[in-house]
């Protein structure tokens, strides 16, 4: 079972949270502008990087609130979890500490 540490409510089981989407998608500056492809776009492409992803989540069943997470597409490991409105952290060490007794040997959090 995989666990999630929320940055509110701490590490709880996977159920308890809802997937969001990629993470640090803009929102277009005039969106009636755009095209009906341009629109498509926007609503419905997404990156689908192997490895590292910037991912928005939220805890659902428990203080409903939305972070960022960066999780691994290949193992599921979520490696960094930080605050919505924050850019995406480039190293580890930037982003908020996770609690050493949720953080795997590799990083991770399960």
């Amino acid at each position: 079972m995989l666990l999630i540490s929320c940055p509110n409510c701490g590490p709880r089981d996977e159920t308890e949270f809802h997937y969001g989407g990629q993470a640090h998608v803009p929102y277009p500056a005039d969106p009636h502008a755009l095209s009906d492809r341009e629109w498509a776009e926007f609503l419905f492409y997404r990156d689908n990087d192997r490895g590292a992803y910037a991912e928005r989540w939220s805890h659902s069943l428990g203080c409903r609130k939305w972070f960022n997470a960066i999780r691994d597409t290949v193992t599921y490991d979520f490696t960094t979890i930080y605050p919505m409105g924050q850019p995406r952290p480039d190293t580890l060490a930037e982003a908020a500490p996770q609690s050493p007794s949720t953080a795997d040997s590799a990083g991770g959090v399960r």
